[in-house]
């Protein structure tokens, strides 16, 4: 490459510095409403995404003692087409079926069950339900059930790639550039 192909480019950057310098109070005042912007995003984000789900298991008679996990949104309306695992004391994963159209799911518990099995309800990014549910001689205690409320790690990985997130992160990304610029321009 020759200097001449060289100078237009620099050129056009000094351009672009010379114009974000004649109005950088205009840029900073933009870059910061974009980030008031972002913040309020994000706030409301948690409104939306408090759409949890609320999960049970009953034990269902007529079906030689199967149980059924019924699930919902906090809405109210089902939880429907979501995946649901049963997880063993081991950690193997048991693909169980998906809900139906009522947000349930029947499942019989592998003969000769013990210990403290996980049930998993998986609706999608940031709509999980895990249930704890003590299992004697096949039996499920679930008198004993209990909810975990940690997420797990797709859930994090949701709350990352949420646009809110991905907006604020860009936005500081370029104010990032705005002020190396304006730095660079200073020294000369």
């Amino acid at each position: 490459m020759t200097c001449s192909a060289a100078q237009p480019a620099a050129s056009q950057f000094l351009g672009v510095s010379r114009r974000l310098r004649g109005s950088r109070r205009q840029v900073g005042a933009g870059v910061l409403t974009a980030l008031a912007a972002s913040a309020a995003l994000l706030a409301s984000a948690s409104r939306v995404e408090a759409h949890a789900i609320e999960s049970s298991i009953t034990r269902v008679a007529s079906l030689n003692n199967s149980l059924m996990v019924s699930s919902q949104f906090s809405s109210g309306q089902p939880t429907v087409d979501a995946k649901v695992r049963l997880i063993a004391p081991g950690g193997a994963a048991i693909e169980l079926g998906r809900t139906n159209g009522q947000g349930q799911l029947s499942f019989a518990l592998p003969k000769g069950a013990s210990g403290d099995w996980e049930v998993q309800v998986d609706g999608g990014p940031g709509h999980r339900d895990y249930l704890t549910m003590p299992v004697q001689a096949g039996k499920a205690q679930l008198d004993r059930l209990s909810e975990r409320e940690l997420p797990g790690l797709g859930d994090s990985l949701a709350t990352l790639l949420h646009p809110g997130v991905l907006a604020l992160g860009g936005l500081c990304g370029v104010a990032g550039v705005l002020i190396g610029l304006d730095r660079r321009r200073r020294r000369g």
